[in-house]
């Protein structure tokens, strides 16, 4: 299956215009990684933080901090969009096979 533009997922995101809303100092960060629950690109913005190496701000849910923790827990992941099965924005599968539709387990 091909690839559609890595921006499309961001139309659908919970945070969409609150670009500076999502790059706190710590004491906000638990405000901003709220923005993320339930948002429906969840895991698209995490593997594109952790796929891109991305070191500031929230992404996913998960703060710079806690995503060099995670890609030192797993060296073994090339791609962070294939392990959390992204979508696109109209809900397909950026990636085919049986990984798309695996629960999202980090671990």
């Amino acid at each position: 299956m091909a690839r559609t533009q890595v921006d499309d997922w961001t139309l659908l995101a919970a945070c969409r215009g609150m670009n500076d809303q999502l790059f706190p100092e710590a004491r906000d960060q638990r405000r901003a990684k709220n923005i993320c629950f339930g948002c429906p690109v969840r895991a698209n913005c995490l593997a594109e933080a952790l796929d891109n190496r991305i070191e500031w701000g929230v992404w996913g849910g998960m703060t710079e901090r806690e995503r060099r923790q995670l890609r030192r827990q797993r060296p073994d992941v090339s791609s962070w969009a294939q392990v959390l099965g992204t979508v696109t924005a109209t809900g397909v599968p950026i990636i085919g096979g049986a990984a798309a539709n695996q629960p999202r387990r980090l671990k």
